[in-house]
């Protein structure tokens, strides 16, 4: 945040002027320290008196503005992050069936149908390339980024609980969103079988055992969304939020729906990483948004649970599960929004010549982020047609 009496005294300093007391001081020192690095490419610094002017041998007097050098930065990162958005959706849509294939081919019982991504063969062969894939799939992109922007870990990942009712309040959300938007496909014709939970993992369960069902089921609830939400609420959203909480907010849920490349669950997955974001910033622990996403996770196996019962009751069951949820959710925010007059949440914000919707357009068009996201919208398009 840009301080009045800074500016009218002429020095600006991206850096200092940040509000960094959003989180716990060893959090503070960390992300300072980094943006302070001389060698970080990724660091929006900026330092200038407005009333000096720099000359330049053969070029005269210089003067970088505040615009460009967010500009610069902002196209730095995004390009990083477009190279990890495109790891995700190589892996995904031909790496992890090549790997599919060459296990097959090595004499596994093993096979992959590419018309419908869904994976044959033995039911443990099965769940254990399942949980590999789901494993390799964000850590390598999250690895890349981590390395890449050599964010402290202690800056990259928010590690101290500083409000627990905000903890209450994030799942208190999460649950109305996720009843919100499970709504119109809950109250659809279209028919609903066990596999379309697994549908994105590509897991054919029908052949499966007790045993591997709660195996892969533990592996996909709770496993799956604290690696994810150390890649989105970890390495990408650490970087992002040097222009801002919100700014963060909306690139980080906007990035994690895309990387559905699935119109059904884009909704769905930007509200519920905008809750887990918000939840993280006002708990102060990453913590908060992988149990965002874990309830996630949990009511969208439980309700399609529910809907493969045959019997007259399920709708009743499903009505009731639905509702109950609503109440918890409900009571629960309730309880947050009055811990608000004790502990109030405040967002990091910066402000700029530079405004909010052109930050977000000047780092959607930054290529080859841009690219990945067209290409997302596009193989999403593909699965809804055919």
């Amino acid at each position: 945040m840009i301080d009045e009496k800074t500016n009218k005294e002429g020095i600006i300093n991206v850096i200092d002027e940040f509000d960094y007391s959003t989180q716990n001081d060893e959090y503070n020192e960390k992300f300072r320290s980094w943006r302070n690095r001389r060698d970080n490419t990724y660091a929006f610094k900026f330092e200038k008196n407005e009333r000096e002017s720099i000359y330049v041998d053969g070029r005269g007097f210089i003067d970088h503005s505040l615009e460009y050098t967010e500009k610069k930065v902002l196209a730095n990162i995004f390009f990083t992050l477009g190279i990890a958005a495109l790891m995700w959706v190589v892996f995904d849509d031909l790496v992890s069936k090549l790997i599919v294939s060459l296990v097959g081919f090595a004499g596994l019982n093993i096979h992959m149908n590419f018309s419908t991504s869904i994976i044959y063969g033995g039911s443990r062969e099965v769940v254990l390339m399942l949980v590999i894939l789901g494993i390799l799939k964000p850590v390598i992109p999250m690895l890349y980024l981590h390395f890449k922007f050599k964010v402290p870990f202690k800056a990259e990942v928010m590690g101290k609980m500083n409000n627990t009712s905000a903890l209450v309040g994030a799942i208190s959300l999460a649950f109305l969103v996720c009843v919100a938007t499970s709504v119109p496909s809950a109250y659809s014709t279209e028919s609903k079988e066990m596999v379309a939970f697994f549908a994105s993992s590509g897991a054919d369960v029908a052949v499966w055992n007790q045993f591997e069902f709660i195996l892969y089921t533990v592996f996909d609830v709770i496993v799956n969304p604290i690696i994810a939400q150390l890649l989105f609420c970890g390495a990408a959203f650490a970087v992002l939020r040097q222009f801002g909480d919100p700014f963060a907010m909306i690139i980080t849920s906007v990035t994690a729906a895309l990387l559905t490349q699935d119109f059904r669950f884009m909704p769905t997955v930007f509200l519920v990483t905008l809750v887990g974001c918000y939840g993280m910033l006002s708990s102060g622990s990453i913590f908060t948004a992988v149990s965002v996403n874990i309830v996630y996770k949990m009511y969208s196996m439980t309700l399609t649970l529910i809907e493969t019962d045959s019997s007259d009751n399920m709708p009743l069951i499903r009505n009731l599960f639905m509702a109950a949820l609503v109440v918890i959710g409900s009571a629960g925010l309730a309880f947050y929004r009055m811990s608000l007059k004790k502990h109030r949440v405040k967002l990091a914000v910066y402000v700029s010549d530079m405004t909010f919707g052109r930050r977000i357009i000047q780092a959607a068009k930054t290529f080859p982020y841009s690219a990945v996201a067209i290409l997302c919208v596009i193989y999403a398009a593909i699965k809804a047609v055919f």
